[in-house]
């Protein structure tokens, strides 16, 4: 399910839709960097909300909007949010600043413990690492976005998958195992 939170011209929105879902699909699910993704979507229980919010506080505004959305919505029909924010965040500095605000409403909301929030950026970086390392592509999508998480379907989630505390280490294998070009070729396939 997907939304316009503000208008965009419908082939930039389209553009932006589709290259997020190919990397769910292609990167997050194909790669299985993340072995939970996979039923949601099949389950039409992801949300793709688009959103023109241009600085911290508009995004804040659509953050608390979001967050209100999927407390009111049933998991089984709404699992998980993928915030896709283009014109907002788009240096990672400013963006992993901002996700300590993110983190700070959702407190403020009294929603801790019920969900979480992800970070991906084009750009995300891990601590330490350079910035063409490898392993940050684990957590590099196509726009700026948060993604928003149920505490309680992760926990479900982490309770079926066995090794649920080595996903990041087998991530980093695997992205280094790929490589660069295959990253690359990911895209172009």
């Amino acid at each position: 399910m997907s939304e316009l939170l503000h208008p965009y011209p419908a082939d930039e929105a389209d553009a932006i839709l589709d290259a997020t879902r190919a990397w769910l699909e292609r990167a997050v699910i194909g790669l299985n960097l993340c072995p939970f993704a996979k039923s949601v979507v099949v389950k039409k229980q992801v949300r793709y909300a688009l959103t023109a919010a241009s600085d911290a506080d508009q995004l804040l505004a659509e953050l608390e909007n979001e967050f209100a959305r999927l407390a009111a919505t049933p998991p089984a029909e709404l699992d998980t949010t993928l915030l896709i924010h283009p014109r907002a965040m788009t240096d990672f500095l400013d963006y992993h600043f901002f996700v300590a605000e993110a983190d700070a409403l959702l407190r403020r909301l009294d929603y801790e413990g019920v969900f979480q929030i992800a970070s991906l950026h084009p750009h995300y970086e891990f601590a330490g690492c350079d910035p063409d390392d490898i392993a940050n592509y684990t957590n590099r999508s196509p726009y700026p976005t948060l993604h928003l998480l149920r505490e309680s379907s992760i926990d479900r989630a982490v309770a079926a998958f066995p090794d649920a505390e080595a996903i990041y280490e087998r991530n980093i294998d695997t992205m280094q195992r790929l490589g660069h070009a295959g990253w690359r070729k990911l895209w172009t396939d």
